[in-house]
């Protein structure tokens, strides 16, 4: 069972890791974008807002499994194959940067307008004040929903198991459901949640030490 559990622990750390790289080089940009389109933007454009936001909303509304099943073309083109965790990371990724992405537009959002307006007047352009206004203000609220969006791709990553998308999601499903060994449920169960929990305090902890308010 260790040798197991050890080995579809790894796979989880994999597709949870490589899924949350992609989400955070995706989702970030198509934040700033629904941020930068929006009524509060500095960059007003109604039709781009409404389009993108359409597609996010499309994205986080699609139930995992099903969209697992349903981008499988898409997986094969990009990994070759549908099965196990290098494929889990493509529909990962996709379910979860549309989530993040809103997570996104929420944390800049919440940054003071006059900090925008200061460096625009001070002649920092539209990509300095995003690099080096923005985002850095919303910093910790971004950290924040990047944690957020990591434990939920931790129990995307579960359910991925259930068509072979290995892990300890497929670990449970194989033995602690199929076979009825119950050590192999309690144990997947229990790592899982340990994942979570280390996760969040990591995010909410250096999430308060960046915050300057």
């Amino acid at each position: 069972m260790t040798e197991k559990l050890v080995e579809a622990s790894l796979e989880t750390l994999h597709m949870v890791g490589l899924s949350a790289l992609w989400t955070l080089l995706a989702g970030v940009p198509l934040g700033v974008l629904l941020f930068a389109t929006g009524p509060g933007g500095f960059r007003r454009r109604p039709v781009t807002h409404r389009v993108v936001g359409t597609v996010v909303n499309v994205g986080r509304s699609a139930p995992f499994v099903i969209l697992m099943v349903a981008i499988t073309p898409l997986t094969r083109a990009l990994v070759g194959t549908t099965i196990g965790s290098a494929a889990a990371v493509v529909p990962l990724a996709v379910a979860a940067v549309p989530f993040f992405a809103r997570l996104v537009e929420s944390a800049l959002l919440d940054v003071d307008p006059g900090l925008l307006e200061a460096a625009d007047s001070m002649g920092a352009g539209r990509l300095g004040t995003i690099r080096h206004v923005m985002l850095p203000e919303a910093l910790p609220g971004l950290l924040r929903g990047f944690t957020v969006t990591v434990v939920a791709i931790t129990g995307y990553s579960a359910m991925a198991g259930a068509i072979g998308g290995g892990g300890l999601g497929d670990l449970a499903i194989r033995y602690g459901y199929q076979r009825y060994e119950t050590g192999y449920m309690i144990a997947t169960v229990v790592l899982l949640v340990a994942l979570v929990q280390v996760v969040q305090f990591l995010g909410d902890h250096t999430a308060r030490r960046l915050d300057r308010r």
